[in-house]
């Protein structure tokens, strides 16, 4: 079982603070940023950054759909993780400073991919498409901040 990851990034014309405060409104602009492919978004308990248990399910191909159970921690200023309780994924959201009102926001997601040859495809395929699910996140969060 090798680890899989994708990583996507995106700088935003807002100062980061703004930026972060958006990405950890769970209760609120969260649910606003996500793309088609999330559904049945719930939070269940807290609602702002740390604390907080969110629901939801990802739905990554046509055939693939993750029912997700995400538990989240804000171990640094800055920066956001979402642990999976229903599998090893963990995503990190990750907001700097990028100059004068603009700040950098790195996704990262990690999880344990499959072995064989189900595992090479998965290891191939899975991080360009989670990107691009999560580049589709960055553009509405954009959209948001940049108010």
């Amino acid at each position: 079982m090798a680890q899989v990851e994708a990583t996507t990034e995106r700088v935003v014309a807002a100062d980061a603070e703004k930026v972060f405060d958006a990405l950890a409104d769970y209760s609120g602009t969260r649910a606003k940023l996500l793309p088609e492919h999330f559904s049945e978004y719930e939070v269940r308990e807290g609602g702002d950054g740390e604390g907080t248990l969110v629901h939801w399910k990802l739905q990554a191909t046509s055939k693939r759909v993750r029912d997700c159970l995400l538990e989240v921690t804000e171990p640094t200023d800055g920066q956001l993780v979402e642990k999976d309780r229903n599998s090893s994924m963990v995503t990190t959201w990750t907001v700097t400073p990028a100059g004068e009102g603009k700040s950098r926001v790195v996704v990262t997601t990690v999880w344990n991919g499959a072995g064989g040859i189900g595992g090479f495809f998965e290891k191939t395929f899975a991080p360009k498409g989670l990107a691009r699910i999560y580049d589709a996140v960055l553009t509405k969060l954009a959209t948001e901040v940049e108010k």
